[in-house]
Formats: C-alpha cells, structure tokens, sequence
C-alpha cells in the first residue's frame, strides 16, 4: 500500500507542478498581465522576452529549470523520509518517475490545454537532481553535437538517447546499484521517447532540409522555443 500511495502522489504532484506555465505566472505577478494577450499570444519564454524583455523572461527560464530539481526533490523527501519507501533499493528510481511526470505537465500542462513545451531543459534540470554524472555527459553530447551540426535539435535529439545510454552504463558499470539498473534505465529511456516524440516536427525539417541552424538569422517559429 505504501509503495502504491509514493507513486500516486509522485506522479500526481509532479505533474501537476509540471504543469503551471512559468511564463503566464511570471507575467502575472510582474506585469499584472495575460502574456497570452500580447505578442504572439504564445505562453513561452521567447514572446516573454520580445514583449517584455531581459528580466521577465530570465525570471521564467529559471522558474521552468527548478520545475524539475524542486519535483525531484519534494518527491525524494516525501517517498524516502515521510511514507518510508525506497524502490529496489535505490533512491534514485523515485526521482525518475516524478522527472517523467514533471515533464508530462510541462509538455501536456492540464491547466493549459494541453499545449507546452518540449521539456529539453527541464529533462536535464530533473537529471541534474537525480544522476549529475548522466547529466553532465548528456550535456556534453548536446553540446558537441550542436557544435558539430549547428542544429539544437539534433544536440537535443542525440543528447536524449545518451540518457538511458550512460544511464546503463555508469549504474551498471559504475554505481553497481543491482536490481535498480534496468528499472532506472527503462524510466530514462520514457523520457528519451519523449523527448524524440516531441520533436517530431522537427524532425521532418531536419529530412526536408528546412531545419533553422544555430545562431541562423532566419525567422524561427514561435513554438519552437516554448520551453
């Protein structure tokens, strides 16, 4: 019963956290105004900066990169110190199931239609919280990647299926943390597909040829840097 309830409440809290927009309360609470009226009246962090500039939208990007260490965290002290349970021995697994919940709230916000973002960040704030090493040598393949083929979502894409990758790994090889490896690594892989999952259309520019390079002047879409 008690492993039942710290699931439970992992996924429905993190979700749920998951899912309030950062950029509309930010703007609410520094403009006393709906960013979804102004601009290109999408929710994100790139119309935040165009119509109100550095601050605002600083304020939102960090709001949506605690998103995930706070999760992680909250969802570690309540399962590990308030219920007592601890899955397969390891307490990393509860961190990966409330990343995975936190980034369905952000990309799937219940509060928002359904409509987010795409989760990159947030994936790699969760990881941060739950596995540093993955999470550096992740970032390092998104950023020789990116390097590489000047496209971000290439980096994202590659950096997505090195997670469950060295998540194997280094908790095999490494961590030797037992029975949790392949529950672990199943949780990462989740989020990997995830990640792939939503960009998709980027995806189908990258075969058309029409995929925008990093630091290219030419005009992006407005969703495409929605968090």
């Amino acid at each position: 019963m008690k492993e039942f309830l710290s699931i439970l409440f992992t996924v429905v809290f993190s979700y749920l956290f998951g899912s309030l927009n950062s950029a509309i309360i930010v703007c609410r609470l520094w403009k006393g105004q709906d960013i979804r009226e102004y601009g290109s009246k999408n929710a994100g962090l790139t119309n935040v900066l165009r119509v109100y500039g550095k601050g605002p939208a600083l304020a939102t990007l960090l709001c949506d990169l605690a998103k995930g260490v706070i999760a992680v965290v909250v969802c570690r002290v309540i399962v590990h110190q308030v219920i007592g349970v601890e899955f397969f021995g390891d307490p990393r697994f509860i961190g990966y199931v409330a990343g995975l919940a936190v980034m369905l709230g952000h990309c799937f916000p219940v509060f928002y239609g359904f409509h987010g973002g795409k989760g990159v960040l947030l994936a790699a704030t969760t990881l941060l919280a739950i596995d540093p090493l993955t999470c550096l040598l992740s970032i390092c393949v998104f950023a020789l990647l990116v390097a590489v083929t000047k496209y971000v979502s290439v980096g994202s894409i590659c950096a997505a299926v090195a997670y469950p990758t060295f998540t194997f790994i280094l908790q095999k090889f490494a961590y030797d943390d037992g029975y949790a490896v392949l529950p672990n690594t199943l949780m990462a892989l989740l989020i990997c597909l995830l990640i792939i999952y939503l960009h998709r259309p980027n995806i189908k520019r990258l075969i058309e040829g029409t995929e925008n390079k990093f630091g290219s002047k030419q005009k992006k879409k407005e969703d495409d840097v929605n968090g």
